[in-house]
């Protein structure tokens, strides 16, 4: 039992027989500590667990933690390559108590796993314990049987674990192994401690006091364990090696490098490999927990440790870009420890691929400006810092790269002219932002954008995570707090909310504190990375630096997540059936519905909806994971992916594919892949079902789709079969014969409203009604047919027109017809002989300001008119009389 693999599982199975629950690893990105860049440590998932913050349903448990040290306080990039047991990344061993059991079982626990399970040499254990902890000295006497020369005392902080400057706190009492007098160095505790003969495999921390404001500590009612040993460092020593990189796993990561590259992993290039094997560990892992190489924060740092292994690639003379190529030898070694390597292998591979075929384009001319600018400069000399600037703003070659390019020479870069060039920028950059308009309105955003950085989003992993409150804006303007009742928007230093863009509506839940509790409205982006909440304060008051838990609402999101999705299925469909013209124009995903504008020049038909619902929710039903990559923009249009409307695209994109189906050629692809930068299902089915609620015109040739998903396109099916089941009943038929009762019904209707109108338009021109007058007059000699009516409308009035003038055979005439609700509409006609004498749109007009209305029109032959005051009917077909008289 030696193996890497083999010796994580005997671990954990180790201390679930001693009734300890075996709790997955946690993601390199904290959720529970936003102090941290990254997870450092076994315990930091417990964190909230050990302040009694947070309950858990156990006691005892034990973990393989993921840990990364590269940025911030704990920081071993510069050693990695270089020593036998420095990582970025490295895996933590670790057993836990909380409250349970203390240090007689911890120390019992470790010594039977050490000697007994994992078969050590007793005589080559030391254990360290802090100077003063006797029962700890005794407790590892009586157990292990330890000599007192092996039982040391340690009087440094090295062995004294403490939370923060408050907080929970505790002796250590570390475990050493003895490789042999053959490698230097001495005990710990010795002037020559740092050899590499004595290695601390297991460090033990008894948590038994609270440290309070001023220094003093007291008693811990409940004492804790937590303790950490470290994979690499246990498998290197159960496998007989002093070096950490020698270990099975390692072997086999530097074998696959030498292997691409052709040189020897153990010759004159053995630290290139080294650092590959473990930076390609490091990058890995934190790419599937959802960082990606950026030039802010976390994703400043992953950028570093992917660029710094790509160097060494290059130096071992790989011509192409070589670390996207190790991915399946690091998921082969360690994708079943850790699912979450296997399920982001292409993303994993996509990104370190593009990162390192646009690093290799940025170090070729980084170091041909860098060269012919240091030529002149002698050992010791100095490149002046807007050179390096320049080199950091034109070709994105970071300080760091060129301060280690210069170091092999013996140059340096003068750090204070380049920091002094960036401010010079910052502030042309200020300047220019203050414009006019929206633009000024938006400065705040910007300055606090340049000092508080990108806000690191997290949504993409997890819903719920602590954050610190970075920065507050009120009414427009920059304050310290907020207090219960007021309204304003808090910047963090990490979210899970989701920002509004491109279609999706920014998220909504909750930011709670000690005594503080704000409900967040609206998320919103600025400056494309700084992320708004908009919130309400509840209760309690918001301070800049002040920690809160944020939660997103599950139900909300899940509900934006499934019709976003829906939105990338849709569009396929509607493409399969429509065409291939068929475009995005525009969208909205919001937790109720989504809606999409699309290109097409017609109405889609009810049977091609049909289809496109049944191919949407085939793909559904397939239940296929969606999968998500990093890719240059070139890459992605190159391989297919398409944009969506409205969304702002850089040199890397994210590519969201989901379904499958087969092409052409027989062969399967992705049923849908689309550049897209928001929150999506893990699998189809999470959507549940697809059901399209509209479908109308919103431009010339665009077209708008609105469907619902999930719960609400249930509601929505259920409400629709009810109201046809009340439909059914009200007809009296069964309900697959309910379609055509009702048709019968209509046609019914419409029957009778044909002989209504006819029965109306007979009584009219029959004469008599209130407020009739002689249909047919003489005036000055012409022949004038008016009449005034009820109960006819107006669209049959002309009918009734052309009626009269037949009648008539030549003259003039003139119908007015009453409403119900009190306005009245006229129409004047005048026979084709008589056109040249009388114009009907004069004449229609001096009878609609009769009505009180406005005019009218038509043609010389017809035309019609209305006015509000139906009552004055008869008055309006006196003055059409007049008009002829006055024309006669």
């Amino acid at each position: 039992m030696s193996g890497v693999n083999e010796i994580r599982s005997s671990f954990l199975h180790y201390f679930a027989g001693r009734g300890h629950e075996v709790v997955p690893s946690s993601s390199l990105v904290p959720r529970n500590d936003p102090t941290l860049m990254f997870t450092n440590a076994g315990m930091v998932q417990f964190k909230n667990v050990f302040t009694g913050i947070e309950k858990r349903a156990y006691v005892r448990a034990a973990t393989a933690q993921k840990c990364v040290r590269a940025g911030g306080k704990h920081n071993d990039l510069d050693n990695v390559g270089y020593t036998a047991r420095h990582h970025t990344f490295f895996e933590m061993l670790g057993n836990f108590s909380f409250g349970d059991y203390f240090k007689e079982n911890a120390i019992e626990f470790a010594w039977t796993l050490l000697t007994r399970d994992f078969g050590l040499n007793k005589q080559r254990l030391t254990v360290t314990v802090y100077h003063d902890d006797d029962e700890a000295f005794d407790l590892w006497k009586r157990i292990a049987g330890l000599p007192d020369e092996r039982i040391i005392r340690i009087a440094t902080s090295d062995n004294f674990w403490a939370m923060g400057e408050t907080g929970p706190c505790g002796p250590c009492s570390e475990i050493f192994y003895d490789h042999g007098d053959h490698i230097p160095g001495g005990p710990p505790g010795s002037p020559d401690q740092d050899g590499d003969r004595f290695v601390e495999i297991w460090n033990l921390v008894f948590m038994q006091y609270e440290a309070l404001p001023g220094g003093e500590r007291v008693a811990l009612p409940r004492p804790s364990i937590d303790t950490g040993m470290g994979l690499e460092r246990i498998a290197a020593v159960l496998q007989g090696v002093n070096d950490n990189y020698d270990i099975d796993l390692f072997r086999a990561l530097i074998r696959a490098s030498a292997d691409l590259t052709g040189v020897d992993p153990d010759g004159a290039h053995r630290a290139s490999h080294r650092v590959i094997a473990d930076h390609l560990r490091a990058s890995a892992f934190l790419v599937a927990d959802g960082v990606l190489p950026s030039n802010e924060g976390r994703g400043y740092v992953l950028r570093r440790i992917m660029r710094r292994a790509m160097r060494h690639a290059q130096i071992l003379g790989a011509r192409d870009p070589l670390m996207w190529r190790l991915v399946p030898a690091l998921t082969r070694e360690m994708g079943l420890a850790y699912p979450e390597l296997t399920r982001a292998e292409a993303l994993i591979t996509e990104t370190l691929r593009l990162e390192e075929t646009r690093f290799r384009t940025t170090l070729a001319r980084g170091l041909a400006i860098l060269e012919e600018e240091t030529r002149p400069l002698a050992a010791g000399g100095v490149l002046n810092g807007e050179t390096a600037f320049k080199l950091y703003d034109t070709f994105g070659f970071p300080l760091d790269l060129t301060q280690d390019a210069l170091r092999a020479r013996g140059l340096a870069v003068d750090v204070q002219g380049f920091n002094a060039a960036m401010e010079r920028q910052r502030a042309e950059a200020r300047r220019a932002w203050a414009g006019s308009g929206e633009a000024a309105t938006e400065t705040v955003w910007y300055g606090l954008r340049e000092r508080v950085g990108a806000t690191d989003f997290l949504g993409y992993e997890t819903e719920t995570a602590e954050g610190v409150v970075a920065a507050i804006v009120k009414d427009g303007v920059e304050v310290e707090r907020i207090e219960a009742g007021d309204k304003g928007s808090l910047i963090l230093n990490q979210t899970p909310f989701y920002g509004e863009s491109g279609g999706q509506v920014g998220d909504v839940g909750e930011i709670t504190g000690p005594g503080f509790r704000a409900v967040v409205s609206d998320t919103r982006k600025k400056l494309g990375d700084l992320i708004v909440h908009d919130v309400a304060v509840i209760e309690g008051s918001a301070r800049a630096g002040q920690a809160v838990e944020l939660a997103v609402d599950h139900a909300a999101r899940a509900a934006t997540r499934a019709n976003h999705s829906a939105t990338h299925i849709l569009h396929e469909a509607l493409r399969l059936v429509l065409g291939d013209h068929v475009a995005q124009k525009g969208s909205l995903v919001s937790p109720e519905r989504l809606r999409f504008d699309f290109a097409h020049p017609k109405p889609i038909t009810p049977e091609e909806l049909a289809a496109v619902e049944d191919i949407a929710n085939r793909v559904v039903l397939e239940n296929a994971e969606v999968t998500t990559r990093l890719m240059s923009i070139d890459d992605a249009r190159q391989s297919g992916a398409r944009a969506l409307f409205g969304e702002k695209y850089g040199d890397e994109v994210r590519v969201v594919s989901m379904g499958a189906i087969e092409d052409d050629a027989a062969h399967e692809r992705p049923y849908s892949v689309e550049l897209c930068g928001g929150t999506h299902v893990g699998r189809t089915g999470d959507i549940g079902l697809i059901t399209v609620v509209g479908e109308s015109a919103v431009a010339a040739g665009v077209r708008r789709l609105e469907a619902k998903t999930r719960d609400e396109a249930r509601k929505k099916l259920a409400a629709d079969s009810n109201a046809f089941a009340a439909l059914a009943a009200l007809l009296r038929a069964p309900a697959d014969e309910a379609p055509k009762r009702l048709e019968s019904l209509i046609d019914d209707k419409r029957k009778l409203e044909r002989e209504l109108a006819d029965a109306r338009r007979k009584l009219a021109m029959g004469g008599g009604g209130a407020g009739a007058v002689d249909a047919v007059r003489d005036v000055a000699g012409v022949k004038f047919y008016a009449r005034a009516v009820t109960g006819v409308e107006m669209k049959d009035l002309k009918s009734l027109a052309d009626e009269a003038k037949q009648t008539i055979g030549s003259g003039v005439v003139a119908i007015a017809a009453a409403s119900e609700d009190g306005k009245a509409s006229l129409v004047v006609a005048v026979t084709a002989d008589q056109t040249a004498r009388f114009n009907a749109v004069d004449l229609v007009r001096l009878g609609s300001a009769a009505l009180g209305g406005k005019g009218g029109g038509g043609r010389p032959d017809m035309a019609q008119a209305g006015g509000p005051e139906g009552e004055n009917a008869g008055k309006a077909l006196e003055a059409v009389e007049e008009g002829i008289r006055a024309r006669a």
